[in-house]
């Protein structure tokens, strides 16, 4: 999905460039301290995704993103509150209030790859399909089956996926796993573990049981883990 940044701060565009390099399935197309220099950019190359600053000197986002006849998804990106109003009623994807967290960050951009991309953009395969993930690992991408998914295990930047017949460990952070993987399937159970819940063969109110795995269960996410689970019990 190519994207453009549009912000006026030199360090707010480097930090969207560190978070966006995370991220396999957005490519950046420009970057651009104003929005006049965007608008020309955008009527003459294919854009996805906008993360734009809204306070900008001659051209405000706001105004650049009105003036667009067919605008592509736009993420505001600001200092400021006082524009949500106005982000909902231009129906943009998502409004991230500056300095922008990682996490709140990949949660934006779920919305936007979850969502059908306009017609006129050019995007890479996607990762996740109906039954099987593709995994990042040094340069080649492993594709691996969702149902042979046992658990996936946070470890600080990385994550293990752990199979019934190995483990893959690539660079990606568990927030965006959880907002990528079918939720009816994955189920967060810990800050450092998603779990395949059709893989589960026990549980108790500490721990779920994996084959020869024991996966504890989270204070924070015990009550939602539960009522999930209990849903099959007799």
């Amino acid at each position: 999905m190519k994207c453009i940044l549009v912000d006026d701060e030199p360090l707010a565009i480097e930090i969207l460039e560190s978070y966006i390099g995370k991220i396999d399935q957005l490519e950046i197309a420009g970057t651009f301290r104003n929005a006049i220099s965007a608008f020309e950019f955008v009527q003459q190359h294919p854009v996805d995704l906008i993360f734009l600053d809204i306070q900008m000197p001659k051209l405000s986002g706001i105004d650049f993103l009105r003036s667009l006849k067919n605008p592509p998804k736009v993420i505001f990106t600001t200092a400021f509150r006082d524009y949500a109003l106005d982000g909902f009623e231009l129906e943009v994807v998502d409004y991230l209030l500056k300095p922008i967290p990682f996490e709140r960050f990949l949660k934006a951009v779920a919305k936007v790859l979850h969502q059908p991309a306009p017609a006129p953009s050019v995007q890479k395969a996607d990762t996740v399909n109906d039954n099987f993930v593709y995994f990042k690992v040094d340069k080649k991408m492993i594709k691996t089956k969702m149902a042979d998914i046992l658990y996936i295990e946070s470890i600080k930047d990385y994550v293990k996926v752990k199979t019934s017949e190995k483990e893959i460990i690539t660079q990606q952070k568990i927030s965006y796993l959880e907002e990528s993987l079918p939720r009816e399937q994955f189920l967060r159970i810990h800050r450092s573990f998603i779990v395949n819940v059709d893989q589960i063969d026990a549980y108790s109110a500490t721990d779920v049981e994996i084959g020869k795995h024991f996966v504890p269960i989270g204070r924070n996410y015990k009550n939602d883990v539960m009522k999930v689970l209990a849903r099959n019990a007799f």
